[in-house]
């Protein structure tokens, strides 16, 4: 079940092409009984920022949602900084977390939510490999369970210099992705 058909039409002879801006990194679609996290590992430093594409469905049952914690580098430190904002029609949530040891991206589906309803989530990660800023992360997501549903956005700060060589996505609380959760990592080049 691929994110874009851009993975797809961007290989030839089983090679990945690059077809532009965008170029394919990596794919990990979620099987079995589901996973608890998920880790991108040896990114490049070759572009200029990085673009994570996400369909996502937690086995939560108490809650209609649930969020994704994210670290880079492993680094598990107090050094995130969070916010979002979410909507379903008649509710606004707001939340926010300074010098945190995760970034909290906000929400996907959990069990309460129709079966089979998956959540949608962009993260954009601008100049990741730029050793003179601190790295931000910005996300646009939102889903629907057939009469109910959820849209929201948020950013993230990590207060680091590094490179970012790699980024793991944890389900709150330990619980797990559902299988077809499928998360897609590009690297995307300056126009």
């Amino acid at each position: 079940m691929p994110i874009l058909g851009t993975i797809a039409s961007s290989t030839r002879q089983g090679q990945n092409v690059d077809t532009g801006a965008m170029f394919p990194l990596q794919v990990v679609t979620v099987s079995g009984s589901g996973a608890t996290s998920i880790s991108f590992t040896n990114i490049p430093s070759t572009y200029e920022n990085l673009q994570l594409r996400i369909l996502a469905r937690s086995n939560r049952s108490d809650q209609t949602g649930d969020f994704f914690q994210t670290t880079f580098n492993n680094d598990t430190t107090s050094s995130y900084s969070w916010h979002f904002t979410s909507g379903n029609g008649s509710t606004v949530f707001l939340a926010a977390g300074n010098t945190t040891t995760i970034m909290e991206v906000n929400r996907f589906p959990g069990s309460l939510v129709t079966a089979n309803a998956y959540g949608v989530i962009v993260v954009d990660i601008p100049d990741y490999a730029n050793t003179n800023k601190l790295k931000t992360m910005r996300y646009l997501g939102g889903w629907d369970g057939n009469g109910s549903g959820q849209v929201y956005t948020g950013s993230g700060l990590w207060q680091k210099t590094d490179a970012i060589t790699s980024i793991q996505l944890a389900n709150s609380g330990g619980r797990t992705f559902q299988p077809n959760t499928q998360v897609a990592l590009y690297g995307v080049k300056s126009a």
